[in-house]
C-alpha cells in the first residue's frame, strides 16, 4: 500500500509489513542462567509476532501516536473530565533523579525531601479543602470515594452504630458514586433533582432516618451546576447522624472561590488528574486524595506523612486507620506533578483558574443555548450541558453531533451523560483554552446545526474524515476482534 508521497502506509498493521527474516533488534548473549520454558501444556504458537525493522516499528507507532486526538492536539471538550493542559514543566520536576530514581522502601532517613513534598501537598489539598487532614494514598477518584466511603463506615462502626446502611446519592451524580457505596456495603438510595437541577430538599427529607450513613454529593454537579441547597442538605444529613460525602472531580470551578469543608461536608476526594493537570487517560496513572474534618481523620488510610519535634519526616498509620488501600505512599510521580502546579501557580493562580474555566462554560452556554436546548437555564460553572433534542427532531442525534465534530477537528464532548438530561452533550472547556480557540468551536456547532436542516445526511453519516468512518459499535462490542488476522486473498 502507498499513501500519496509513493511511501508504505505507516498505518499498516505491523504483521503485514512483517518479512521473514527481517530483524528489528539484536539481543545480547544471555547473562544469566537460562530458565526452563513452562510445560509445552501452556505455550500456543497461534500468536505469530512480526518480523519487521526498528524504523517500521517506529514508524508504525508514531503514525498511530499522529492519529489520536489529545490534549496536546486539539481542544478537548470532554464535560466532567476536566481534560486541561499538562504543563511540561510539571513533568520535568517528576523526572528529576532525586524523585525518578527513589524507591518507596528507602528508610525514611534516606527520603526526606521526598516526605516533605508529600507532607507539603497534604498540606495543600487540606488547605484547598478546607479540610483538617490528607490522605494521598489513593489512585484514582474513584479509589478515593471507596476509600472516603469506608472512612464513613468504620466511623459509624466505632461509634457502636451498626444500623447505618443506607447512602443517598443524587440522580445528578457520577456514576461511579453508587458503584463505591455499594462496594462499601452500602444500599444505595437515588435521590432525585428539583426542577432546578439541586438537590430535592423534600426527597431527601423523606430517606432521613437513623439508618441513613450519609449521603454522597457532586459538587458542582454533572449538570454543571452549584447547588444552592448545599448547606441545608449538609444540615439535613447531619441532624440525623449522617455523615456528607463531597465528590471533589469537579473542583476545577471552585478552586479559590469555596472550600467542601466549610460548606458542611466530612470528606471528599480531589482527582489530581483533572484540576491539578497531571496526566488523565489510559487508565491512569491517576491520584485521588482523600481529604476530611477532624471527626474522620483518625480513619484516613494509610500511610499519612507526619512531622515530628525534631522537623523529621515520618510514615505514619492513623489511630483507627481504614488501613492500607494501595501499595507504599500513592502514585509518587503523579503526587510531585500536582504539588509542582500548585507551587507554580500559587493562590492567586489557582483562584484564577476556576475563574477562567467557569467564565469559558459560561461563554460557550451563552452563545449555543438559541439553537441548542438548555434544560437548566442558569449559570452554570465549568461546564454545560445541553440537549440535542432539536437537533434531533430534524434527525440527527447527539451522538452524531458528536461524531461530526471530528471532522471539524474537535474532540468529542460527553454524550448521554447525565442520564437525567435527555440527548445530552456535557461540554467543558476549561481554563486552558483561549476565545479564538472556544469561538472556532462555538462556529463548528452551529454549523453542525445548520446542516442538521440542509444536509443532515452528512451529520448522519459523519465521521467523514478520520481514519475510520463509522464503526458497527453493536458487532463491536459484542464480538471485539482482538488479534491479527490473516487477511482473504484478493479473488
Amino acid at each position: 500500500m502507498l499513501n500519496k508521497g509513493g511511501n508504505r502506509d505507516t498505518t499498516m498493521m505491523l504483521m503485514d509489513r512483517s518479512v521473514p527474516g527481517r530483524v528489528g533488534v539484536i539481543t545480547p548473549e544471555l547473562d544469566v542462567p537460562a530458565a526452563p520454558l513452562p510445560d509445552a501444556a501452556l505455550l500456543r504458537d497461534s500468536l505469530p509476532l512480526p518480523e519487521v525493522s526498528e524504523p517500521e516499528v517506529v514508524q508504525y507507532f508514531t503514525a498511530l501516536s499522529q492519529l489520536n486526538f489529545s490534549i496536546d492536539t486539539h481542544f478537548y471538550p470532554l464535560g466532567s473530565c476536566t481534560m486541561k493542559y499538562n504543563p511540561k514543566v510539571n513533568d520535568e520536576v517528576a523526572f528529576l533523579p532525586g524523585f525518578a530514581g527513589i524507591h518507596p522502601q528507602q528508610p525514611a532517613e534516606h527520603s526526606q525531601g521526598a516526605l516533605e513534598l508529600l507532607y507539603r501537598l497534604q498540606g495543600f489539598l487540606t488547605e484547598v479543602t478546607g479540610m483538617a487532614a490528607t490522605s494521598l494514598a489513593t489512585l484514582a477518584g474513584a479509589h478515593g470515594e471507596l476509600g472516603g466511603v469506608l472512612m464513613m463506615r468504620a466511623y459509624h462502626l466505632a461509634k457502636g452504630d451498626t444500623g447505618r446502611t443506607k447512602m443517598g446519592i443524587p440522580d445528578s451524580a457520577h456514576g461511579t458514586n453508587p458503584a463505591s457505596a455499594a462496594m462499601a456495603g452500602f444500599d444505595v438510595v437515588t435521590i432525585p433533582s428539583d426542577a432546578d437541577g439541586n438537590t430535592d430538599l423534600a426527597a431527601l427529607r423523606e430517606i432521613v432516618s437513623d439508618d441513613l450513613a450519609g449521603v454522597m454529593i457532586t459538587l458542582p454537579s454533572t449538570l454543571g451546576l452549584f447547588d444552592t441547597n448545599i448547606v441545608e442538605v449538609c444540615r439535613v444529613v447531619h441532624q440525623c447522624g449522617g455523615l456528607v460525602y463531597g465528590d471533589g472531580a469537579n473542583m476545577n470551578a471552585l478552586l479559590g472561590r469555596a472550600k467542601l469543608g466549610e460548606l458542611g461536608f466530612d470528606v471528599c476526594h480531589l482527582n489530581l488528574h483533572k484540576t491539578f493537570s497531571t496526566p488523565h487517560g489510559g487508565g491512569g496513572p491517576g491520584a485521588g486524595p482523600v481529604c476530611c474534618g477532624e471527626i474522620l481523620a483518625p480513619f484516613l488510610a494509610a500511610p499519612v506523612v507526619e512531622r515530628n519535634d525534631a522537623g523529621q519526616y515520618t510514615l505514619a498509620e492513623p489511630e483507627q486507620s481504614i488501613g492500607k488501600i494501595s501499595g507504599f505512599h500513592g502514585n509518587f510521580g503523579v503526587l510531585v506533578r500536582a504539588y509542582t502546579y500548585i507551587r507554580t501557580l500559587g493562590a492567586a493562580g489557582l483562584q484564577s483558574i476556576s475563574g477562567n474555566a467557569v467564565l469559558n462554560a459560561n461563554y460557550i452556554m451563552h452563545t449555543l443555548k438559541d439553537i441548542y436546548a438548555l434544560p437548566y437555564d442558569r449559570t452554570c460553572m465549568h461546564e454545560v450541558v445541553f440537549s440535542a433534542d432539536r437537533q434531533r427532531e430534524r434527525g440527527v442525534s447527539g451522538l452524531e453531533v458528536a461524531k461530526r465534530l471530528l471532522d471539524y477537528g474537535f474532540h468529542a464532548p460527553t454524550m448521554y451523560f447525565p442520564l437525567i438530561v435527555h440527548e445530552a452533550l456535557m461540554i467543558e472547556p476549561t481554563e486552558s483554552e483561549t476565545k479564538e480557540t472556544l469561538d472556532a468551536f462555538i462556529a463548528a456547532l452551529r454549523a453542525i446545526d445548520a446542516e442538521a436542516t440542509n444536509e443532515p445526511e452528512t451529520v448522519q453519516h459523519a465521521p467523514h474524515t478520520t481514519p475510520v468512518s463509522r464503526l458497527d459499535e453493536a458487532t463491536a462490542a459484542r464480538r471485539p476482534v482482538l488479534r491479527w488476522e490473516e487477511p482473504a486473498a484478493a479473488d
